[in-house]
């Protein structure tokens, strides 16, 4: 099994181990349209939700939208406690609370709307450690945020093999950064990330992964 090949596993969140129904993140997009003046398609709401089109700043500057304008506004819409309702884990992501190691969890979802989600499914204490990336810790790619919970684990010295699993190209960049194996799990898709994202590991569901592992 691929989790006996390391000390210690760290994981995004959004998008690798839990999503949410479409209905949420369609209205928030509804209602962030009504107070920009500028509606959303359901392919532009899905880009930005799931970051299908790499960062996401960027993403909002090619279309015209000012990323400082628009965060705010996002925000201050999310419900957290409707979003953590809607939301719901991965069946492959179960083995996660199985890991016998310890385990991080480092994710650009703010703790406004992380801590909510966590209690809801009630998988708070498969991680020893939370963390939530900002402008202090820094943003994925940067290895800062993985270093960061390395440490509140205490994998940080020497002599520790370690992954960093999740969705993104951020996810694989921040884990080779930070000198980790890099699992990428696409949920959606190349056709409709319109880009590969290579990893150490390339799948589809962890169910793939660890099928694999134990096939060898």
């Amino acid at each position: 099994m691929v989790a006996r090949e390391y000390d210690y596993w760290l994981l995004d969140l959004d998008g690798t181990l839990i999503d949410v129904d479409w209905s949420y993140p369609r209205s928030v997009f509804d209602r962030v349209g009504d107070r920009l003046g500028r509606q959303f398609t359901d392919r532009e709401a899905e880009i930005l939700w799931h970051g299908l089109g790499g960062n996401r700043n960027d993403q909002l500057r090619e279309w015209g939208i000012d990323p400082e304008e628009f965060w705010p506004v996002f925000h201050d819409i999310e419900d957290p406690q409707r979003r953590a309702e809607e939301t719901y884990l991965y069946e492959d992501a179960e083995f996660v609370g199985e890991l016998d190691c310890p385990v991080g969890l480092v994710t650009h979802c703010q703790p406004f709307l992380a801590n909510p989600v966590l209690d809801e499914l009630d998988i708070r204490d498969w991680f020893d450690t939370v963390l939530c990336c900002d402008e202090e810790l820094g943003w994925k790619p940067d290895p800062a945020p993985l270093h960061h919970a390395r440490e509140q684990i205490g994998v940080h010295e020497g002599g520790y093999r370690g992954v960093y699993a999740g969705d993104g190209a951020s996810d694989v960049g921040a884990a080779w950064n930070a000198g980790l194996d890099a699992i990428h799990v696409e949920r959606h898709g190349h056709h409709r990330r319109e880009q590969c994202v290579l990893g150490d590991y390339r799948v589809e569901t962890f169910d793939e992964l660890l099928a694999t592992a134990d096939a060898d």
